[in-house]
């Protein structure tokens, strides 16, 4: 077994999985560390909940890896990848029985729509229309490394096709006020809107309307796909096309610290030993992990290698909230109070707009919402083979903060997240299914409640329950991810890469931060061997 490689990864994660992939295509020897006993980060799957059904310990929908190049390019499905998808992309009960749905053919959403409210089938279908012309350059322009200078030109090329700045307007508009715009029903209203919720941008901000837009585009375009077999076939795919090129991976192998010598980061010290990198250093772990931070005492860089205007930025790092899912293994489909003409995989439950909107406010203001804005999943309707014929494998999860400053349930709850307050607080969100599937209680087999310090410690990079390695509002967004003036996979250290959420893009599982890490990598290493030879 070898202590030196061309490229060492620490973090099997999916970023850190593209990078080392993409690394190995290049040639270069590749060694990936992962300290939990599995890969996946948080594209993992268990069936510890109940006998016979799957469960996705984390994410579950992925409709980003569906678009992004740097998944695409891995020709996953030769791997052993299988795609499936339920009948609807997306769904949202109201109080009333009626739904708002995504369905995967645009045509089918537009006239749902239509049914509920006179107009908004054609606003819809000229929202696609929209989307036809800008999502691509869209897309690429937020998945490449910042600045997107290629992505540009393209870009502004079709951005004059919708009328220049009257659509970039509508890009920056807060996802309220676009569907308050665009829709006269509540459907599409809550659609995109619950869509925006997926982040932690105030849905009254500017942001929220592009990820609104955007994350009810894919689920129309390409739906919100799902492993077949549960999440870690993805990682499993992406660790076997790693392992037919040669790269390796060791779990159980935590890491300690990042070696720099004359500058340089050169060495990984892990459980089993120190490695040497001959060429790069790539960390798909979080920023505060790597240079320290806001919650941690240390690092792996040590403190004085770390670049003073890294160091001076960290101290302003924030993160996003925390989260608490729940699982259940359900004894029959969810009982919903009026079952929905096409079935969704993905749910979202809120009454209203404002219901939604008050809940995500609550956690902004540091109190445990009381009426939790819900993202579930009906993982056996997206994928037969997540449970027994007739059951359902389910689950759903909500944010809290990071410093719970009180409980706006009245119940108490003070953020300490041990096994009292999960499951009180699960209750709470159970209850909330409930009002819209009387009789869900009854078909609960089994329950796991994953509260913020269970996720960390099933996935290190998923600090005090936080999803998206920090806030995807504005001001740590783009050139200011993690810290101001980065925005890229340079870290300030020559040889050490951040390829995890931290780095721009951001949260999601596309791959982008550790493709970005492999492209820097490669691109530094040759002009470093163009400079030896002249």
């Amino acid at each position: 077994m070898s202590s030196a490689y061309d490229a060492v990864v620490v973090g099997a994660g999916p970023n850190g999985l593209v990078a080392a992939n993409h690394l190995a295509d290049a040639g270069w020897s590749v060694l990936v560390l992962e300290e939990q006993p599995e890969v996946g980060g948080a594209v993992r799957s268990d069936t510890e909940v109940h006998p016979g059904f799957v469960h996705d310990t984390f994410s579950a929908f992925y409709p980003l890896a569906a678009v992004s190049p740097a998944i695409r390019a891995l020709r996953l499905e030769e791997h052993g990848l299988h795609w499936e998808h339920a009948p609807a992309a997306l769904g949202h009960p109201r109080p009333d029985g009626s739904w708002a749905l995504i369905h995967r053919d645009r045509e089918v959403t537009a006239a749902l729509a239509e049914e509920q409210h006179a107009g908004d089938g054609e606003a819809w279908l000229t929202l696609c229309r929209e989307w036809d012309v800008i999502g691509e350059p869209l897309l690429a322009g937020l998945l490449q490394p910042f600045p997107p200078l290629r992505a540009v030109p393209r870009g502004l090329w079709q951005l004059r096709k919708l009328g220049g700045a009257r659509f970039l307007k509508t890009l920056l508009t807060p996802a309220t006020e676009l569907a308050r715009q665009r829709f006269g029903g509540a459907g599409p209203q809550l659609l995109l809107c619950g869509n925006a919720g997926h982040t932690d941008i105030p849905v009254d901000s500017p942001g929220s309307g592009l990820m609104g837009l955007l994350m009810s585009m894919l689920a129309q375009s390409v739906g919100f796909p799902v492993p077949r077999g549960g999440a870690g076939q993805l990682s499993a795919a992406l660790r076997r096309r790693l392992e037919a090129r040669g790269g390796e991976v060791r779990v159980g192998e935590a890491v300690h610290g990042v070696g720099v010598e004359h500058g340089r980061a050169r060495h990984v010290h892990a459980a089993g030993g120190s490695v040497h990198a001959r060429r790069a250093v790539v960390a798909a772990v979080t920023a505060v992990q790597l240079f320290g931070g806001p919650g941690r005492a240390g690092s792996l860089v040590p403190a004085a290698d770390v670049p003073r205007r890294v160091r001076a930025g960290m101290r302003q790092f924030t993160w996003d909230p925390a989260t608490v899912k729940v699982d259940w293994a359900l004894s029959g489909p969810v009982p919903w109070a009026q079952p929905p003409p096409h079935s969704p995989g993905t749910v979202h439950v809120a009454d209203d707009v404002a219901d939604l909107a008050q809940a995500l406010g609550q956690v902004s203001a540091g109190l445990v919402p009381a009426r939790p804005f819900l993202l579930a999943g009906q993982m056996t309707t997206s994928d037969p083979t997540r449970s027994p014929a007739g059951t359902e494998s389910m689950w759903a999860y909500t944010h809290v903060p990071q410093h719970v400053g009180g409980d706006a349930g009245g119940e108490g709850l003070g953020g300490r997240w041990d096994h009292d307050e999960c499951e009180r607080f699960a209750d709470r969100v159970q209850a909330r299914l409930e009002a819209y599937a009387p009789g869900f209680g009854t078909r609960v087999l089994a329950r796991r409640v994953l509260g913020p310090t269970e996720l960390e410690s099933r996935d290190a990079n998923l600090v005090g329950g936080a999803l998206n390695g920090g806030t995807s509002q504005l001001h740590q967004e783009l050139a200011l991810r993690p810290v101001a003036g980065l925005g890229r996979a340079e870290t300030g250290v020559p040889g050490l890469y951040l390829a995890s959420a931290s780095a721009h893009p951001g949260g999601g599982v596309h791959g982008a931060a550790g493709h970005n890490a492999a492209r820097a990598a490669l691109a530094h290493d040759r002009l470093r061997r163009a400079l030896r030879r002249s």
